[in-house]
């Protein structure tokens, strides 16, 4: 979606992404996207642009929309987002006998009760006020919307939900000089005297803050093709518009070969055409509009730019993510897609110096929450919180190295693959749990755990590791690992891990493990003398605080139990034990899947011994739950679950 400056960039499953993990809305405004009683089918707009080319550049227009929409439950009227200070209603039509447009919700009553199934078409005749707010853009022969994540309500009534997407029939006239884009085909072009009609057309669906129309009367356009590697005799068209000195020598030989890339991983290149813009005050660095590409001025240098933003063809245009709580299935995706993009380019050693780069711009400046945000299904959040780019475009990138990583290369990319070609997903919309459930089908293993800590936990595991060495005698050495995870602001991060030993030979090896307890001890046996222990040498858990010290270890957390609770799952009541080698001061608090603190179950001084603590689950919502016990610098966590 949005870039930021300089920046790299269905059916919907809802009984997934709503009952289980969302919270119930709290509004009107929430409560009517969620009793969303229709599927728009089509928008048909005609706009009349003919004045905003030249001075004094007005930011009004006239237009026509028809959508056709299919009822899902009987309904006698409709509601349509349409922002009241961007746009004022006219008349409507068809099948639509009166309005109000208050709130900026416009109501249309209909010409009667219509029943599921019905397909019903309402005209709306609009215009757009004088006024700049940020959907629609003027600028000195530059005419051209920007909608993300819903300014498509500024520039025409709609449903502008990501869920909801619909195909797209835009007629625009403009003077003669001006060449204006936007998503899907040319159908035709009409010229009579000094104005020019465009009639742009797309038949596979498009989310609203996906749709676009960009435009100048100082561009050239580039046209060149990709032959497609899936079918033969098909050649794609690649559109670049230009202003005259900007050179698209490196996009033109570029573009093909990236999209060669992504179809051999991700699947066939999913549009009839291939379209980027470069547009004078556009306000971030790239907007991934469906097959009409914004970028910034000169955008055509920037390799990793136009590499980010052509991914999200597959991964936000073809497959969308269903709510905003899900943009790190975009944004997460292509910036990651753009780091796959550089190391087939330059090399694995470029790629892992990008990612780690990734990877502490995220460390040092992470807000502290998790990549998916419950409410954010209902409520949308402020844009500079969506595209957070430590949490949706960093630290998603990062979940996928790693859990590259946890899979290998094999499998990961048979995961991405499978995910970007499944026919229930393409050119409609995912959420979360699909792709946590297409890993786990193409892996035959319940990998929820590690979407349960990167995705829906917030932060990231610090490390304070202690290891040791124990001469055994006849040429035999033992290394001994301590790994503490100490973070108290989320869960225990379970993770294969791997461990270089270097010997005073000046040779090395790298072991491998699990740490899936807090505190764990691992062991080792060598032949030869242990000079020194790095803990994940090749930094394959990127997202961590750690260091790992040569000492005599600390035994004092060992004697800490926090022992599974029992029943797990269960409903009404639980029991948990622990217990203490020593005195200590205990805390134990409950998280939910966010790491939000639920409720403290105790916060006190405790002699040695053992203890045994109720847990009443009257008040918790079914959902995954995490049982936090600190005992000085030492943490234990369990996972509970909740079944009503």
């Amino acid at each position: 979606m949005k870039k930021l400056f300089f920046l790299l960039g269905f059916t919907l499953s809802f009984s997934a992404g709503f009952s289980a993990l969302a919270p119930e809305p709290t509004t009107d405004t929430a409560h009517w996207y969620m009793e969303h009683s229709y599927d728009v089918l089509q928008y048909k707009l005609e706009v009349d642009l003919y004045e905003n080319y030249s001075t004094p550049y007005p930011k009004t227009f006239s237009a026509v929309e028809t959508v056709t929409f299919r009822v899902d439950s009987t309904l006698s009227s409709i509601k349509l987002n349409a922002i009241s200070t961007s746009l004022e209603i006219d008349a409507v039509g068809l099948a639509a006998v009166t309005y109000t447009h208050t709130n900026d919700t416009l109501t249309l009553q209909l010409d009667q009760t219509y029943s599921p199934g019905d397909e019903v078409e309402v005209e709306v005749q609009y215009h757009h006020l004088n006024v700049a707010d940020q959907g629609f853009y003027v600028s000195n022969g530059f005419v051209f919307t920007d909608f993300p994540p819903e300014g498509a309500r500024k520039v025409f009534p709609c449903w502008d939900r990501p869920s909801d997407k619909a195909t797209w029939d835009l007629t625009a006239k403009v003077p003669i000089s001006v060449r204006l884009g936007s998503n899907g085909m040319l159908a035709d072009s009409t010229i009579v005297a000094d104005t020019l009609w465009y009639h742009w057309v797309s038949d596979q669906q498009i989310a609203t803050y996906l749709i676009t129309w960009t435009s100048s009367n100082i561009w050239n356009i580039n046209v060149s093709y990709w032959n497609n590697t899936y079918v033969p005799d098909d050649s794609i068209p690649i559109w670049l518009y230009k202003k005259a000195t900007e050179n698209v020598t490196n996009a033109v030989a570029k573009i093909p070969l990236m999209t060669d890339f992504y179809a051999s991983k991700f699947g066939p290149y999913p549009f009839s055409k291939i379209g980027f813009a470069t547009v004078t005050s556009f306000p971030w660095g790239g907007m991934e509009n469906q097959t009409m590409v914004n970028l910034r001025p000169n955008g055509y240098t920037d390799e990793p730019l136009i590499a980010h933003e052509h991914s999200h063809m597959w991964f936000g245009d073809m497959i969308t993510c269903g709510t905003w709580a899900d943009i790190w299935l975009n944004e997460g995706f292509a910036t990651y897609c753009a780091q796959l993009w550089l190391e087939d380019q330059n090399g694995y050693t470029v790629y892992k110096n990008k990612m780690n780069a990734l990877a502490n711009s995220y460390l040092s400046s992470n807000p502290g929450w998790p990549v998916y945000h419950p409410e954010w299904a209902i409520q949308t959040p402020s844009a500079n919180d969506l595209y957070n780019v430590a949490i949706s475009y960093n630290k998603g990138a990062c979940v996928l190295f790693q859990l590259r990583y946890v899979l290998g290369d094999s499998l990961f990319f048979e995961v991405m693959n499978a995910y970007a070609t499944d026919t229930s997903l393409t050119y409609k919309c995912a959420v979360t749990e699909d792709f946590v459930a297409i890993t786990n089908a193409v892996t035959g293993e319940d990998y929820s755990w590690f979407f349960d800590e990167w995705i829906y936990a917030p932060n990231h595991p610090y490390y304070e590791n202690i290891w040791e060495m124990e001469d055994l005698g006849g040429g035999q050495f033992k290394v001994i690992l301590e790994m503490n995870q100490t973070q108290t602001n989320t869960v225990f991060f379970k993770m294969p891990i791997e461990v270089q030993v270097d010997f005073n030979d000046g040779t090395d090896t790298i072991v491998t493990g699990w740490n899936d307890t807090n505190p764990q001890t691992l062991e080792w046996i060598f032949d030869k003398f242990p000079s020194n222990v790095i803990f994940d040498p090749n930094r394959n858990i990127l997202l961590k605080h750690g260091t790992t010290v040569v000492g005599e270890r600390d035994r004092e957390p060992s004697g800490f139990f926090l022992r599974q609770n029992n029943p797990n799952p269960f409903r009404d009541l639980t029991f948990i034990s622990y217990s203490l080698d020593r005195s200590e001061h205990i805390r134990i608090t409950l998280l939910d899947h966010t790491g939000k603190t639920v409720k403290t179950l105790v916060d006190k001084s405790h002699v040695q011994g053992k203890y045994q603590l109720t847990v009443h689950g009257e008040d918790l919502a079914s959902g995954v739950y995490f049982c936090n016990m600190e005992a000085g610098k030492t943490l234990r966590t369990i996972k509970l679950i909740v079944q009503k």
